[in-house]
């Protein structure tokens, strides 16, 4: 009796202490609970009822031992719901539906000198954001944040694929697939799957004014927000009124539900450009594989690429072929030298001698081709800020529309100047002063109507629906690493996993296209790891508005066949959905175009042939339609028999079913054409 009579009051002394809020999705798929005990705030997800994220622990630690993190009281509860459909400027669906229940939790401290946070969950029926709003308040104005505790408890020993955080060469690494207790501290998107056969991903959203979200394992199946640290070791400099991130879990029964869900861009604001009729996705060629060849160079010489007669040579070759543009690299003085070590040495106004630009603009516009931009920096940002106003002017006046830029700089090795104008080096490009010069860049660009193509740059959490002139940026292995060094290629895989990891926090610039696949004369040591049917399907696979065809003109004019899918494929789609997928080991995705009826296809495998039977239920019921068929041939194979392929043509319908034959690390590229 004496024991049940101590149960009864711990319990009561637990409810006393404890207050739960609950939120549901639309559908009541997903539920978020906000849990206060003890004066601590914790959150946790379920679906249909059963945890995705256990009970995990929610606040800050500030400078000069101030937390944020314990002592807490409610101050209010507020829900509300949003359900409209919104239009992209463009994009791989063109209306979205945002459709969320919302639960915002207003707390203060209990003790001297409290501070006030809110918590705002937005619970959708395909996952979770949820962010941190500092109100203006007189005992918090200007501060600095050394620590995010936030945490993501799981379930269980999900299998992971992940890149690592903190190391030199950025986020361009293969993936991992090891289970959750294997992981190390890693960057977002970080992608889950249970052993039911749910598939998670945590990333981040709105990534303004703050430092990028890396994720390290703290034991029990357990992920803690780890902050990319500014130079002096502190995580985020700022006062209120201030809005975190949001940090984002999106759940989904299949692989292929995780690329269906535009929860991130959801999370962002709408578009702040009020003319957008100058923002055109489209495709480029360019001078630029032949460096990683090393038939051409960027720096000056007797193999500098980017010459008057060598660039009008492409403008040709693009016109011919109705590209949009075409791209530069090496046109500006600097790349002399070690560039990578002399980013400081840049000029963006000041072309190389054998690169008439004036010539180069008025023959693109004889021809109907831009010139596209570019902006190498070398991790010179001191550089690059003091002319960017200047770079941005020089090209618009030439009529450039769109800027591929350069960060190339390892590790922690960014330079800045201090509040006194001392540089200061060691800044991660992840950290909130990168964070910040990203967007400097970008929103200075739109003033001059310019869209921007990143390398090495922040990640992706849906800013291009705030800012559309945001095309595409890199962030990832892409096909140059097929060039570099003995065994440095992309594996059969890995195209296998982007869709899923890097891919869900927006468009890659992954310059797929290559048809001289071994390059036996230029680097006979390197290769490109697939057949030539699957350099196609990654037009559809691997979305990006800004497609370049990477290879040398005269490598697609000798297999002009070929090229044709390249020619017609589109970058603007109506509306995207995916057929099948197994991260790491197939995915095929059907798109349909913006201007038309046409619906294309991109299967794609990993080491492994396969037959994959898909249904033809996406097509209009009403019309027939006109296959064209990429494929691979029947003796193909990426390490012995690449270029064997088939292309061919059959009438389809709705209700059709379809056996794509995909060898290994092979493809198929399909075109559907309404009749």
């Amino acid at each position: 009796m004496r024991n049940l009579f101590i149960i009864l009051f711990l319990l009561q002394f637990i409810i006393i202490n404890s207050q739960v809020y609950k939120v549901n999705s639309p559908e009541n798929i997903i539920q978020v609970e906000f849990i206060l005990e003890e004066g601590k705030a914790y959150y946790s997800v379920q679906r249909f009822g059963k945890d995705v994220i256990g009970k995990s622990i929610l606040g800050y630690e500030l400078e000069n031992n101030v937390s944020l993190k314990d002592n807490f009281v409610i101050e209010a509860v507020n829900e509300s719901s949003l359900d409209e459909t919104w239009e992209q400027v463009w994009g791989e669906k063109r209306f979205i539906r945002n459709n969320y229940n919302e639960l915002k939790i207003d707390l203060s401290q209990s003790i001297d000198n409290p501070k006030k946070i809110s918590i705002v969950f937005r619970v959708y029926d395909d996952g979770v954001g949820f962010r941190y709003e500092f109100p203006e308040q007189n005992n918090l104005e200007k501060f600095n944040i050394i620590d995010e505790i936030t945490e993501f408890k799981f379930t269980g020993n999900h299998t992971s694929w992940w890149i690592p955080a903190y190391h030199w060469n950025r986020y361009e690494y293969l993936y991992e697939e090891t289970p959750l207790s294997k992981i190390d501290t890693v960057h977002t998107p970080v992608t889950f799957e249970t052993k039911n056969g749910l598939f998670i991903s945590i990333h981040e959203a709105a990534l303004t004014d703050f430092s990028s979200m890396t994720l390290e394992p703290v034991g029990d199946f357990t992920l803690k927000t780890n902050l990319v640290p500014w130079s002096d070791g502190i995580k985020v400099k700022t006062k209120t009124p201030i809005k975190s991130p949001w940090r984002t879990i999106q759940i989904a029964d299949n692989a292929g539900g995780l690329i269906e869900s535009y929860l991130i861009l959801n999370l962002n604001e709408p578009n702040k450009l009020e003319d957008v009729s100058w923002i055109k996705p489209g495709k480029y060629v360019g001078i630029w594989w032949g460096m990683h060849l090393g038939i051409e160079t960027w720096g000056s010489g007797e193999k500098h690429g980017a010459t008057t007669e060598n660039t009008k040579r492409y403008l040709d070759f693009a016109s011919k072929y109705g590209f949009d543009g075409v791209l530069v690299e090496g046109w500006n003085k600097g790349w002399d030298g070690d560039w990578i070590a002399n980013g400081d040495i840049f000029n963006f106004t000041e072309p190389y001698d054998d690169f008439d630009i004036d010539e180069v603009i008025r023959y693109g516009n004889e021809k109907g081709v831009r010139l596209i931009g570019h902006h190498e920096t070398g991790g010179g940002i001191i550089n690059y800020e003091k002319q960017m106003d200047d770079a941005y002017k020089f090209y618009e006046k030439y009529g450039v529309r769109a800027v591929k830029s350069g960060y190339v700089n390892h590790g922690n090795g960014i330079k800045r100047l201090d509040e006194n104008g001392n540089v200061v080096k060691g800044e991660w490009h992840h950290g909130q002063f990168m964070v910040e010069f990203y967007r400097k860049a970008l929103t200075e660009a739109a003033k001059h109507k310019i869209m921007i193509n990143a390398h090495e740059p922040i990640k992706a959490t849906g800013i291009r629906r705030t800012y559309p002139n945001m095309l595409t940026r890199e962030g990832a292995r892409g096909q140059e690493f097929n060039a570099w060094g003995e065994n440095q290629g992309n594996p059969p895989e890995h195209t296998t996993i982007l869709p899923f990891t890097r891919l869900l926090g927006g468009p890659m610039d992954f310059t797929p296209g290559i048809f001289d696949l071994l390059f036996e004369e230029e680097k006979p040591d390197n290769r490109v790891n697939t057949t030539l049917m699957k350099q196609l399907a990654l037009y559809v696979v691997l979305y990006s508005p800004l497609h370049m065809a990477a290879d040398l003109p005269e490598n697609y004019e000798a297999r002009l066949d070929v090229f044709q899918f390249i020619v017609d494929v589109p970058t603007d789609w109506e509306d995207t959905k995916v057929l099948n997928a197994e991260i790491g080991d197939y995915i095929t995705i059907v798109r349909r175009d913006r201007n038309s009826e046409d619906w294309f296809l991109g299967s794609i495998t990993d080491e492994e042939g396969r037959n994959l039977k898909i249904s033809l239920n996406f097509l209009d019921k009403n019309r027939t339609y006109k296959a064209q068929i990429y494929r691979d041939g029947n003796n193909a194979d990426w390490k012995t028999n690449p270029y064997d392929y088939v292309i061919e043509e059959k009438e389809v319908k709705f209700g059709n079913e379809m056996t794509l034959r995909l060898a290994p690390s092979g493809g198929t590229a399909i075109k559907f054409i309404a009749q």
